[in-house]
């Protein structure tokens, strides 16, 4: 006798993956935009650019902005889409194997070390805090851990972290605004942004 229950599907993190994955992937469309505008006209005048400090230009004309010799966001275009279709997929009571799980884990801690290096290249290397570049990185912070600690609990990282993640994962809000607090309090005492806001 088959047991005809319904699979419960993970609809938070489902939401998480198709939201942030949704709202990164626009702001890599809008930097690459601003990119091909740049390309275009050195000298144009940026949406992205509201101050010295708080602008986009500088980090799409430097290398780190082109890392693998190609524009940044059109590893953003890419990448992505991957947490979208993810998303929609459980949406639609999909399941993957383990191995599917531990390779997209993967691919979303590589970005998310991706997001911190540039994080570092900004405040530190760069100067500038670039608004688009800081929405891809408030969405990824998020997508990670909500992920990481899902994959945890699930059992799929191994059964030593399975506690470690049932009782982390609530924490997923808390640890982000974490993150954000420590970005934001190293760009205040490298850059004191806000000093330039007065």
């Amino acid at each position: 006798m088959t047991d005809a229950r319904p699979v419960r599907r993970p609809l938070p993190l489902a939401i998480v993956l198709i939201v942030t994955g949704a709202v990164g992937w626009y702001a890599a469309f809008a930097l690459t935009l601003d990119k091909l505008a740049v390309l275009e006209n050195p000298q144009a005048d940026l949406d992205c650019n509201f101050s010295v400090l708080v602008q986009c230009g500088v980090n799409l004309g430097s290398w780190q902005g082109s890392l693998l010799g190609f524009p940044n966001p059109l590893l953003g275009l890419g990448g992505f889409v991957a947490p979208i279709a993810v998303g929609v997929s459980l949406l639609a009571g999909a399941s993957f194997a383990r191995w599917f799980w531990v390779t997209f884990n993967v691919g979303v801690l590589a970005a998310f070390a991706f997001c911190l290096w540039l994080a570092y290249q900004s405040i530190f290397n760069l100067g500038t805090l670039c608004p688009w570049c800081m929405l891809v990185w408030a969405v990824t912070i998020p997508m990670f851990w909500t992920l990481t600690l899902a994959n945890a609990r699930a059992g799929r990282l191994g059964a030593a972290l399975q506690p470690l993640g049932a009782r982390l994962s609530t924490w997923v809000p808390v640890i982000t605004i974490v993150g954000y607090l420590i970005i934001a309090v190293v760009a205040q005492v490298r850059l004191d942004v806000l000093s330039t806001l007065a």
